[in-house]
């Protein structure tokens, strides 16, 4: 196990490098710069300054040398959006929001998903079962930004039942944009929680189990959601990453000021330290996901060996 993980962390630290080449080449061949304002253009003098102060008036493979040293250290610059707090301020300031929404959104979205997942096995091709696929097909087929859309339209405009957007100020800020996230994930985990159920449910000790005269509820929960566990985690272990580190769309359009809205607004302004820090950070969670949805395959069946 100790020399699986470290294969898969020496892995990691090479797709990090990678990432981050890819990242700065094509951040910096995307047209325009930070300090290219058409309407309101600086003197030479003073954009030559600008650009030696933050280093841009270097080749390229130095910038990336420098800028990767610096980061490995843990200082990833200033801001060029706002230049009075570093990167690592501008995260710690907007991150916590895009956990607190990511997070709640997971526990619900995932708890509820693999709830209604198990009610629809158990009673196959009921009307419960046809009103839960019809929900988890919604989720799965509509964009969460046209969700984000219909629920401002019927619940704050029609309705007047909730907050347009914010964060902060009233606790109902966070539904609709937590149902506007949470609607895909809880489709995923709803369609999967219920065909590896199904399948589940045709095996020897099932039947077995069943035979013995265990209830129906003692059936499902010691002996078959367990091993149905395996394919669902793969689905949903990479979709966690997204919600933790802000969805781009939900989050400007309820106004939540999380990691998400300031990389639009980091992308839209050329502010390169942070699209590297955001790039870089989502890159190492995307890896470490993977790492841990791996090792808990181990945990939830012993059988299998991670090589």
């Amino acid at each position: 196990m100790v020399a699986y993980v470290v294969q898969r962390l020496a892995g990691l630290a090479f797709v990090f490098i990678l990432v981050s080449i890819v990242a700065f080449l094509l951040m910096h061949a995307t047209p325009g710069g930070p300090f290219d304002e058409p309407n309101m253009p600086l003197p030479p003098a003073a954009k030559e300054n600008i650009l030696r102060k933050y280093g841009l008036d270097q080749p390229l493979h130095i910038q990336y040398i420098r800028y990767m040293t610096n980061a490995l250290r843990g200082d990833f610059g200033y801001s060029f959006s706002s230049p009075t707090e570093t990167v690592a301020q501008v995260i710690g300031r907007t991150w916590p929001i895009s956990i607190t929404l990511g997070g709640i959104t997971v526990v619900v979205a995932l708890g509820s998903g693999i709830l209604l997942g198990i009610l629809a096995a158990i009673r196959q091709n009921s009307i419960l079962d046809y009103v839960v696929t019809f929900i988890a097909t919604l989720g799965l087929t509509v964009p969460n930004f046209v969700i984000a859309l219909w629920l401002i339209l019927i619940f704050a405009v029609e309705l007047g039942w909730l907050p347009l957007g914010g964060w902060g100020e009233d606790w109902r800020q966070i539904i609709m944009p937590m149902i506007a996230l949470g609607l895909g994930p809880m489709g995923i985990a709803t369609r999967y929680t219920r065909a590896s159920l199904v399948d589940v449910f045709t095996a020897d000790y099932i039947r077995t189990a069943r035979a013995k005269g265990l209830a129906e509820r003692m059936v499902v929960m010691r002996h078959a959601i367990k091993n149905a566990l395996i394919p669902i985690i793969t689905v949903l272990g990479p979709r966690i990453p997204d919600l933790i580190t802000g969805t781009i769309f939900v989050e400007t359009m309820f106004r939540v000021p999380g990691l998400g809205k300031f990389f639009v607004e980091s992308v839209l302004d050329r502010d390169y330290p942070m699209i590297m820090a955001l790039m870089l950070l989502i890159a190492v969670l995307w890896g470490f996901v993977y790492l841990i949805t791996d090792l808990l395959y181990t945990i939830i069946d012993p059988r299998v060996k991670l090589t």
